[in-house]
């Protein structure tokens, strides 16, 4: 399953969460251990380049964030992250350099990988977003399956156990995701593809691809 892993979806160089995935084969494996890594790297973090405001959260003072956002630690938001009117992280969330989390948007166990854009009313929980990767208004991470049984993903065909009750989706590097689209428990998104406006997603889905919908799926022809 060489699709999925840790090295097939994300460059590393870009969070500040890169050691939570040290001796993890698949991205959903490090899930369970954002909170408390969390606490551990917020100790460690410079003063001279970070405050802690309050139980548990650590902002970089090159952040902003809006006075009327939410933040519930454990969190960091690492330099040049903004944080937006009204956004709501619930807790367990890693928010990466010049990364957006805009209007209402809602985060919760979460890592944000430098310069991801959640910008208008989207929730993410329980899912990893890789380097620029983007999700449009209102698309969403659904992270419980509807009979609440442990999420399996689809990868062409076989199903790889998680044992996890709680997972939504998992981003590689560079992907779009179109408005209004919906991510299902237990999907997978390899770096720089394209999913179409009100998708309905489940499974894997190979790098480099356009999501048209459920079994339409096209390789990206880039101009060069």
């Amino acid at each position: 399953m060489h699709q999925i892993t840790v090295d097939s979806l994300f460059d590393g160089k870009h969070t500040i969460a890169a050691d939570i995935f040290s001796g993890l084969t698949y991205p959903y494996e490090a899930l369970p251990k954002i909170s408390d890594f969390i606490r551990k790297l917020g100790e460690s973090l410079p003063e001279e380049r970070f405050e802690k405001r309050g139980e548990d959260v650590w902002i970089a003072k090159t952040a902003i964030v809006a006075p009327t956002a939410s933040i519930t630690g454990p969190a960091i938001i690492d330099e040049g992250a903004e944080i937006r009117h009204c956004a709501f992280i619930r807790g367990s969330a890693v928010v990466g350099k010049e990364a957006v989390v805009g209007n209402s948007t809602e985060l919760k166990n979460v890592i944000l990988f430098d310069n991801v854009q959640v910008p208008h009313y989207n929730y993410v929980g329980d899912s990893i977003l890789g380097y620029k990767s983007h999700m449009g208004a209102g698309s969403i991470t659904s992270n419980v399956k509807s009979d609440k049984t442990l999420v399996e993903i689809n990868v062409e065909g076989r199903r790889v156990k998680t044992g996890l009750k709680k997972m939504g989706a998992v981003l590689g590097d560079c992907v779009e995701v179109g408005c209004g689209s919906v991510l299902n428990p237990g999907s997978i998104i390899g770096p720089g593809t394209n999913i179409y406006p009100l998708s309905m997603v489940r499974g894997y889905i190979p790098p480099r691809s356009i999501y048209k919908k459920q079994g339409e799926v096209a390789a990206r022809r880039d101009k060069h």
